[in-house]
């Protein structure tokens, strides 16, 4: 049996000293969010539990589906960068950005520079380059191959949308339909929610129609991704059969707060392909915000 664990959101907090030239461009409304809303709820200590409680339960394997930043400042990359290696080494984790990892131009070139060893794929060249196209990645552990897309783009001010295009449709199809062929199970991970309605207009991800189409083509056995910071179990439907797609809430966010306090996915993968078993486990953090507590569980797949 391989263990999965999935976080999401996590928002690496507190907001460091801007300049005001860093202030001078989006980043200024993040920065007044902050201070009014999340700073309220997106608690550190929150995190260190939720990390705490994922450890105990000793998974193979940890994905994490965007938004380890808030403003995409170098201070927050780094910290981002640091805060990876205390989770675990890189080859035991994959991480996909989020639309706050781009939140301003050449902010997301300087993440995946920053963060190369946790996003790259298996078949990637082991230094970063800049001219090199990273995503869709591959990585087979086990049973399991991760498949990560990226949504991740700067957009205008008071948007926070994602876009997911043609080319990174066609490959990550092949890529799906070449893990197939190995028997191997096929987990997605992407930040935006790849259904449509799941998130309001200025949040969507452009290209949910490619996506489904990828998906149908290539086939998979799970789809995971963040962004809404809600606790969520979609599915896609295609020739292949019906695919989960499950969201988490913020690995930062505290109680209280209008989102569901933060929360980690646990993946138990058995079988064979063709015949895959997948329980699912949602572990969150309770409403004192003293202990995270099991949620949920439930049965997505079964032979």
């Amino acid at each position: 049996m391989f263990k999965l664990a999935h976080i999401s959101d996590v928002h690496l907090g507190p907001l460091p000293h801007l300049t005001f030239r860093e202030l001078a461009s989006k980043r200024i409304t993040g920065y007044l969010n902050w201070h009014r809303n999340r700073a309220k709820h997106m608690v550190s200590g929150t995190l260190d539990a939720l990390v705490d409680d994922m450890r105990l339960k000793s998974p193979d394997y940890v994905a994490v589906t965007g938004d380890l930043v808030n403003l995409a400042t170098g201070i927050e990359i780094n910290r981002a960068a640091d805060w990876l290696h205390e989770l675990g080494p890189a080859d035991g984790i994959s991480v996909v950005p989020g639309n706050h990892d781009a939140y301003v131009p050449r902010a997301h070139e300087k993440a995946m520079k920053a963060w190369y060893d946790y996003v790259r794929g298996d078949d990637d060249p082991h230094i970063w380059r800049k001219e090199f196209k990273l995503w869709p990645t591959i990585r087979r552990r086990g049973p399991v191959a991760l498949i990560g897309c990226s949504t991740s783009i700067a957009t205008p001010i008071f948007s926070a949308s994602g876009y997911f295009g043609a080319r990174q449709a066609r490959e990550m199809a092949q890529l799906l339909r070449q893990a197939g062929e190995e028997g191997l199970f096929r987990v997605v991970m992407i930040h935006h929610p790849p259904i449509r309605g799941a998130a309001s207009q200025h949040k969507r991800m452009i290209g949910i129609r490619r996506f489904a189409a990828a998906i149908a083509v290539g086939g998979a056995d799970l789809v995971l991704h963040g962004h809404t910071h809600l606790n969520t179990l979609n599915w896609l439907y295609n020739r292949h059969g019906r695919v989960p797609v499950v969201g988490i809430a913020s690995a930062s966010q505290g109680p209280g707060g209008k989102k569901p306090p933060a929360a980690y996915n646990l993946f138990s993968i058995s079988g064979e392909m063709g015949a895959w078993s997948l329980d699912w486990q949602r572990h969150a953090l309770n409403p004192e915000g003293d202990a995270v507590v099991l949620s949920h569980q439930e049965v997505l797949l079964k032979p």
